[in-house]
């Protein structure tokens, strides 16, 4: 949206940045079965800009698991509203720890 871009027209890195933290978010929460908290974010390079109208497609995939923490990729593409073109954004990877209600770091259980 609008509101989402700085001066040139272009989505604020920090909205697409948000979006990935979601993405990953969601990966985190099914692997580890409940609460997650993001906990540190490696290097971002922004590839290409996002555009007012254009769609973003996010992927996530889990990089690794340890006790109480994972690793999860996360991919940016973006499309032109008027192109089948994608084109990468970005990239990261996201570490996020399992937490339980108290907010204290929980062991990340065996998959199902």
């Amino acid at each position: 949206m609008p509101a989402d871009t700085n001066p040139a027209g272009d989505i604020f890195g920090g909205w697409l940045m948000a979006q990935m933290d979601l993405a990953a978010g969601s990966a985190a929460a099914r692997r580890a079965r409940g609460r997650c908290a993001t906990i540190a974010v490696d290097a971002m390079v922004f590839l290409r800009p996002v555009a007012v109208g254009d769609e973003v497609s996010l992927y996530a995939e889990i990089a690794s698991v340890g006790r109480t923490s994972m690793k999860i990729h996360v991919e940016a593409w973006r499309r032109s509203r008027d192109s089948e073109e994608r084109y990468k954004v970005t990239d990261a990877t996201f570490t996020f720890v399992a937490i339980d209600a108290q907010g204290r770091p929980r062991d990340v259980p065996p998959p199902a």
